[in-house]
């Protein structure tokens, strides 16, 4: 990190600091212009006491949404960075298929500044990637944004906790019984580290949370395999009744 913040100005020098949404020039390399930050939509309060899902004025503290009361959650909280819109969506996709690997800390930023983790230990696991999902696209976001989560809060990573054992579909535009039969067996606990799941609190990290399958599917593998608390943190949260 020192050497790091030595070179900065070398950097800054041979390559000057843009912002990555726009390319307007900023004054340092890992953030946003004004105008695009005030682009990104972070949840706020009133919100679901259950998932974080914002709520319209005049509701009160520690209410329900109707889609948690319908179906209790696995999960024991949803912390989102920013709503999905389009300057979420372009950061995602320059991070995850434009390798903006750099953007890591400043997604963690926005997410870890959501947390409140008192002084409990958390575990931190990413969401896995199939590794030939992992192998073409040469690093998993989740994974990255998960060391970054750790770094920033302290907490202990453990970047292989969750396997996904088969390849699935994209699940965007399958309804929830063909998201069910997709994951079914798909991901499970790595048996060489239950003893790090076992009775810990979870950070379930991900970049982007659309339906909830694919967390709720590695939410239910942690509890199977003893986690006493799992908490989803993610970057964008799809609620385009929100916006």
């Amino acid at each position: 990190m020192a050497l790091a913040e030595a070179l900065a100005p070398v950097v800054d020098l041979v390559f000057p600091p843009r912002c990555p949404l726009c390319g307007q020039g900023i004054s340092a390399q890992t953030g946003l212009c004004a105008s695009c930050w005030s682009d990104l939509v972070i949840p706020g309060e009133p919100a679901c006491e259950s998932c974080g899902r914002p709520f319209g004025d005049g509701i009160l503290d520690g209410a329900i949404c109707a889609p948690c009361l319908a179906h209790p959650p696995r999960h024991d909280g949803i912390v989102a960075a920013t709503l999905y819109n389009d300057s979420s969506r372009r950061l995602v996709l320059a991070f995850k298929h434009s390798n903006r690997i750099a953007l890591a800390p400043m997604m963690a930023r926005l997410m870890t500044a959501k947390l409140d983790l008192a002084e409990e230990d958390w575990v931190v696991i990413p969401v896995p990637l199939h590794r030939w999902r992992l192998w073409r696209r040469g690093f998993n976001q989740a994974a990255v944004l998960a060391r970054e989560v750790a770094r920033q809060t302290g907490s202990t990573l453990t970047v292989d906790a969750l396997l996904r054992h088969k390849s699935t579909p994209v699940l965007g535009g399958l309804g929830a019984k063909a998201r069910t039969r997709a994951l079914a067996g798909a991901i499970g606990i790595n048996p060489r580290r239950s003893a790090n799941v076992q009775d810990a609190r979870i950070l379930l990290v991900d970049d982007v949370m659309t339906s909830g399958a694919t967390s709720d599917t590695c939410i239910a593998a942690l509890k199977r395999a003893g986690a006493s608390e799992v908490k989803l943190v993610c970057f964008a949260r799809v609620l385009d009744e929100a916006l």
